[in-house]
């Protein structure tokens, strides 16, 4: 394992608080356990809009050095993330180009074209959630009059679990820097993507100009991502937190819950994973029902001719929560489901179909 990447004991879900209800909406629902609620509680804070949390300068720090820029920014979210990238890498009448079912495209309310009057192109994407450079190229507006600038490309990793093609992320970069643009990575679940390759983090991010890393997904955070790039980008970039009302505080209570994920909960997704092939292994055993393993923490099922809205209700009733995603229902494992939880999944599934 790259050694970037591991840092101190990995949570367990022994550590955790027992929770009846198994929850596979999503990685977002996760509750801090008691290790990080402690850390929560010793924080040393500061006024971060002043720039004097100590908390928030050190998660901002090592997320930089994790993922191989310059500086970081903590913000609220990852749509905050990735809404400050583009209305600090392009202006009013501007063009990104992104894929179409990516976060920034699909769901982020538009709001780089509400908020930034940031024109968006979004591209359709191949069997794997990617785009290709030819693409990519293709759909770079002229020096023309008529047409927006493009001025920025928006990449993802993963997408729906999957880990993206890092040749074709590379040589897209490598395409959109010679053609005099931008590039963001949207790494929201990167690490989970740095752990399924084996690749350092930062090594997923080099060919980027911008990275943003949610917390608050697999790595277990209440609140958070971390906007990284060159530090003039982040100077800047604090202007673009500011006027969408995203200064905090005595933030560090939060920032502290990052650093210890970094610290304890990055190596442990490996646990995600295996046991998302375990869900995908079991339920692939089930007549009635088409499995997919998006090799990290994600499993897409499909019911052949069945309503949904029956199927949730039933797992409902069993105290198992799923998301309404159509067509593929959309399971997401983290470090709230154990092995038990996993095997009540697929023992209560299997009593719904037989």
């Amino acid at each position: 394992m790259p050694t970037s990447q591991t840092a101190g004991k990995s949570e367990t879900n022994g550590d955790r608080r027992s929770n009846s209800v198994i929850d596979f909406r999503s990685d977002t629902v996760t509750r801090p356990s008691a290790a990080m609620r402690k850390v929560m509680a010793e924080a040393e804070v500061g006024d971060d809009v002043y720039g004097d949390d100590p908390t928030v300068n050190e998660l901002e720090g090592r997320a930089a050095a994790l993922l191989g820029k310059e500086a970081g920014l903590f913000v609220s979210s990852g749509s905050q993330s990735n809404l400050i990238a583009l209305l600090t890498h392009c202006g009013r009448g501007e063009e990104y180009i992104s894929g179409s079912i990516y976060h920034v495209a699909h769901d982020e309310a538009g709001g780089a074209a509400v908020l930034g009057g940031i024109s968006p192109l979004h591209l359709p994407v191949d069997a794997n959630g990617g785009l290709n450079a030819k693409q990519v190229e293709d759909a770079i507006k002229p020096d023309d009059i008529h047409y927006a600038r493009t001025k920025l490309v928006c990449l993802e990793n993963t997408v729906d679990g999957r880990v993206q093609d890092q040749n074709e992320i590379n040589t897209i970069a490598d395409m959109a820097h010679g053609r005099g643009l931008l590039v963001h990575l949207d790494g929201a679940r990167l690490m989970n993507a740095a752990i399924a390759s084996g690749n350092d983090a930062s090594e997923l991010a080099k060919c980027a100009d911008t990275v943003s890393m949610c917390l608050s997904k697999g790595l277990g955070v209440p609140v958070g991502s971390v906007l990284c790039g060159p530090a003039d980008f982040i100077h800047r970039a604090r202007y673009n937190r500011k006027l969408l009302g995203g200064g905090m505080r005595q933030v560090g209570i939060l920032a502290a819950c990052g650093l210890y994920a970094l610290k304890h909960n990055v190596t442990r997704l490996r646990d995600d994973h295996k046991r998302a092939a375990r869900l995908a292994s079991g339920l692939g055993k089930i007549d009635g029902l088409e499995v997919k393993l998006n090799a990290t923490n994600m499993v897409f099922i499909r019911i052949a001719g069945e309503d949904k809205s029956g199927f949730q209700k039933y797992l409902a009733e069993n105290n198992i929560i799923i998301s309404t995603h159509s067509p593929d229902i959309r399971l997401v494992v983290h470090l709230d489901i154990d092995d038990a939880g996993i095997d009540r999944m697929v023992e209560v599934v299997s009593g719904y179909f037989n």
